[in-house]
């Protein structure tokens, strides 16, 4: 079968190709899942350039956000039938250690997950272990729900976990730094929870458009516009409730948290690059007593429900993808998603 094969941190992008592997095969306690839909994301960009390595194997498969159908069925498998369409989530908690048993299994110290320590979605099929199955993460989907939105299912519940971590509720003002995928996906949540009003930063016009065609009440382009000027105007010169920080650039931390009213919330909630340290001034925080928080992954009860959103057609994930491509063009595919003008790729098989 055909798959993307990363053979280690070093060398982008002549560290991975597009090869022919043996099919897994389906044991008692597993399922083997025909991959449909496989999405790239920041993440995966930061493992192929080897900024993150921790979990990552050498010469394996990577990919975390997957959709497909089932191909086989352990014969010690219940509940799940050939050919049901299914979405994975990903991580897998192990249930015991301090972080899980505190109530934040996303932050599991112990945790695995396809993509990482299993092979994930960059393949045609995909071998789903007795402990993913058993922890509760293939979820069944309707016919009606596309096999990319299936896919964008595992970001969207990250989003759902990040918004539970800022708080946003009824009739509050949002501001969301950037409208990539994520942004996008904490707009409409937002809006979903009952926020006034949602203000959307960007850089793109065609990101902007889009963020107002899924309801931004006015999109900024802060290389042209005042967006502090902006936000004060919406706000009555008071600042937002919350903010979303989308996109993971240190030096816009320190302007972000001057964009928040007095008691706001400010998530810095994309990944930072290793290392790198963003100067702030404290007595922002410190005299306008701002909660800043962050936010991983996702709880198992984050997927359900982001599924259950799709299902029922309370968010609309199909409209974030941009691009498509074949398994085979998975270089082509890349090679978009590095450059950043794109806004979702997405490998089908």
């Amino acid at each position: 079968m055909k798959a993307v094969v990363l053979h280690g941190p070093d060398n982008y992008p002549n560290n991975y190709e597009v090869m022919e592997i043996e099919k897994p095969k389906c044991g008692e306690n597993d399922l083997l899942i025909r991959m449909k839909a496989a999405a790239l994301c920041g993440t995966d960009k930061r493992i192929f350039t080897g900024a993150k390595t921790k979990g990552v194997r050498k010469d394996s498969v990577i990919g975390h956000e997957i959709c497909g159908v089932i191909e086989e069925v352990g014969k010690n498998v219940k509940g799940y039938s050939c050919g049901e369409k299914v979405a994975i989530a990903n991580v897998i908690p192990c249930g015991h250690c301090s972080a899980c048993l505190s109530g934040r299994e996303n932050a599991c110290l112990n945790r695995k997950a396809i993509g990482y320590e299993f092979n994930g979605g960059f393949e045609e099929y995909v071998l789903i272990p007795e402990v993913c199955i058993q922890s509760g993460n293939v979820v069944k989907l309707s016919d009606k729900v596309s096999y990319a939105a299936g896919a964008l299912i595992e970001p969207l519940a990250c989003c759902i976990r990040g918004l539970r971590n800022t708080g946003t509720g009824f009739n509050d003002t949002v501001l969301v730094i950037g409208a990539g995928p994520i942004g996008l996906m904490h707009l409409q949540l937002s809006l979903i929870s009952g926020a006034k009003s949602v203000i959307v930063s960007e850089l793109d016009p065609e990101k902007r458009n889009l963020a107002l065609k899924l309801g931004a009440k006015r999109v900024v382009d802060p290389t042209k516009e005042d967006l502090h000027a902006i936000v004060m105007e919406e706000t009555n010169n008071e600042g937002v409730d919350r903010i979303v920080m989308a996109i993971g650039v240190n030096a816009l931390v320190d302007g972000t948290l001057k964009l928040a009213r007095k008691g706001g919330t400010v998530c810095l909630f994309a990944g930072f690059p290793k290392g790198k340290n963003s100067e702030l001034d404290p007595s922002v925080i410190h005299y306008n007593e701002l909660n800043v928080t962050g936010s991983t992954a996702y709880k198992r009860i984050d997927y359900l429900q982001a599924a259950d959103m799709v299902s029922s057609g309370k968010i609309d994930l199909d409209a974030i993808v941009s691009h498509k491509f074949k398994l085979e063009d998975f270089r082509k595919a890349l090679d978009l998603h590095m450059a950043g003008t794109a806004l979702k790729v997405v490998i089908e098989n």
